[in-house]
């Protein structure tokens, strides 16, 4: 954590000081939580995999495509470390994190769709997913801008005296942003109850980490405004949840922001049209050999919480569901033409547009 850490005991256990896995909260992890996290695991994975068919084999979704297939871990173990009322805001990447926060998959399948039924009620696509009763802020297309609205969350949290804490989600690529660097400052002054988490998947559209800054190691970042900080394993849903964990509760007892490097990979491309070029075949087979969902079934095994007739109840549970959630956006309509430019600019009850 740097010079954060030393103003604060609560993070001793940070990448400066110590990179074991030990951590103060030391959690046993009750078999609801493993069973939570590969339910809302396998949720994300086949919801991916099944919109992708939609879009790559019968045409049905079009636009941008961004699958967050590989970084499920993230979401889970973010969810189980914080409540259902504080706020996520994250980029693009944004299927999973509306998934787990109770965003319902049939109305995340029609805004894929584009149709009048969608979470965005069809005009905001795969990169503007929404669901204010769910407190999931977006889906934002321009990168690195969530960053800053994240913090205005957080701001709103603080200034109605709330112990919520917003987490506000980017990746490594909108970690080179101006935006970041001019909202840490803005954050450590006011002790604003956020944590920012980085996704870094080891690439942005398609340049590397190594590419792009002399500084690999995100976290650092934090280091310039004495912010805590943290660098996890993004394939563990035990780490995400320990150091979010951590990262919250600093937060709600007003300490302030805590910036969360989490190592993840995509094994998918940046988006569907993504030829891959810049990585390996061995690099992504390297990282699905460390599979998050995976490594929670074999734990549920192991520790006897489920047997795999218990396994294969959740699968067959969760590709229901999707089935469900297919159905519901080709039966449903595309938005009327009135629609257009509703949401858009302007309440039409306001004085100023009427004739």
């Amino acid at each position: 954590m740097g010079h954060g850490g030393k103003k604060d005991p609560f993070f001793a256990f940070s990448p400066y000081f110590c990179r074991s896995k030990i951590s103060i909260l030391a959690t046993d992890f009750s078999k609801e939580t493993y069973l939570q996290w590969y339910e809302l695991m396998q949720l994300i994975r086949q919801f991916e995999l099944a919109a992708e068919e939609k879009y790559k084999m019968e045409g049905k979704i079009r636009g941008f495509f961004h699958a967050y297939v590989g970084q499920e871990a993230i979401a889970a173990g973010c969810i189980s470390a914080t409540r259902q009322d504080d706020p996520y805001i994250t980029g693009y990447r944004d299927h999973g994190l509306a998934l787990a926060k109770g965003v319902e998959p049939a109305p995340c399948m029609a805004e894929l769709y584009g149709k009048a039924t969608g979470c965005a009620k069809g005009k905001g696509g795969s990169m503007h997913f929404f669901g204010v009763d769910k407190k999931f802020f977006g889906g934002h297309g321009i990168v690195g801008a969530q960053i800053g609205t994240g913090a205005g969350l957080a701001f709103a949290e603080k200034y109605k005296g709330t112990d919520n804490v917003c987490l506000t989600f980017f990746g490594d690529g909108a970690a080179r942003q101006g935006m970041l660097h001019e909202v840490f400052n803005m954050a450590m002054t006011w002790k604003l109850p956020a944590i920012f988490i980085c996704e870094n998947n080891n690439y942005a559209m398609g340049t590397s980490v190594e590419r792009t800054s002399n500084v690999v190691d995100i976290y650092k970042l934090a280091d310039a405004y004495e912010m805590p900080c943290d660098s996890i394993d993004g394939m563990s849903p035990e780490d995400v949840h320990e150091s979010i964990s951590r990262a919250v509760q600093r937060a709600r007892e007003g300490n302030g922001p805590t910036l969360v490097e989490i190592k993840t990979y995509r094994y998918k491309g940046h988006s569907i049209s993504d030829p891959q070029k810049y990585r390996t075949k061995e690099e992504v087979d390297e990282y699905r050999q460390r599979d998050p969902i995976e490594r929670v079934a074999k734990t549920l095994l192991e520790k006897g919480f489920a047997s795999q007739e218990d396994i294969d109840a959740i699968n067959q549970k969760i590709n229901d569901r999707i089935a469900e959630a297919v159905k519901f956006a080709e039966e449903s309509p595309f938005p009327p033409a009135d629609e257009l430019l509703k949401d858009v600019y302007a309440d039409q009850d306001y004085p100023f547009i009427q004739d």
